[in-house]
């Protein structure tokens, strides 16, 4: 069991060498979350997200679990939970793959061609399908208010799943809203 542990070892510190943030979970590498940025030149190009990867005992010989922390709108990923549909790590992942594939490969190319026919956001494969220009703003739309650099510090889909933003404040416990924010959002 020293080999998968190794490679696990070596995978991880080849991520954080490389141009990602990576943060271990509880002093552990079996658990860390990675900062992602959307690829250029897609409609997610200056969107960052705080990616959730959970390696099992056996990896590299069983897949990771990768999810977004972040909301994101696209029709392979679960708009609730983050979890990512793709067929590369859920259905054919190989030892020979390892940590900076996912980064670098696999989830630029899910975020560049998003299939709507095998969707986990049905709202996201439908309007893609039926209407494209919409599709697009709702991507740029959900960029701008959930995946920018500011929003990924301490970000989980349960803190933004609410649209009422002021619920963000109270998931760590601090506030950085003045009086007049909160004036601002107060229902009538």
């Amino acid at each position: 069991m020293s080999s998968p542990s190794k490679r696990k070892d070596m995978d991880v510190m080849k991520l954080m060498m490389s141009d990602y943030t990576v943060e271990p979970i509880n002093d552990s590498i079996n658990e860390i979350n990675v900062e992602f940025h959307g690829p250029k030149e897609s409609l997610y190009e200056g969107g960052v997200w705080k990616v959730r990867v959970e390696l099992p005992d056996a990896y590299p010989y069983k897949s990771p679990s990768i999810g977004f922390l972040n909301r994101i709108f696209h029709p392979n990923v679960d708009e609730l939970s983050g979890s990512v549909c793709l067929d590369v790590i859920n259905q054919s992942w190989s030892p020979m793959f390892d940590l900076l594939n996912v980064f670098e490969v696999f989830l630029p190319q899910l975020l560049l061609y998003p299939n709507p026919s095998d969707p986990l956001n049905g709202d996201a494969a439908s309007l893609m399908i039926k209407d494209k220009d919409q599709y697009e703003k709702k991507v740029k739309e959900y960029c701008e208010l959930y995946a920018k650099k500011e929003n990924i510090n301490g970000s989980t889909l349960t803190d933004e799943s609410d649209e009422d933003e002021s619920n963000e404040d109270i998931s760590d416990g601090r506030s950085e809203s003045s009086e007049e924010d909160v004036a601002a959002t107060a229902d009538p």
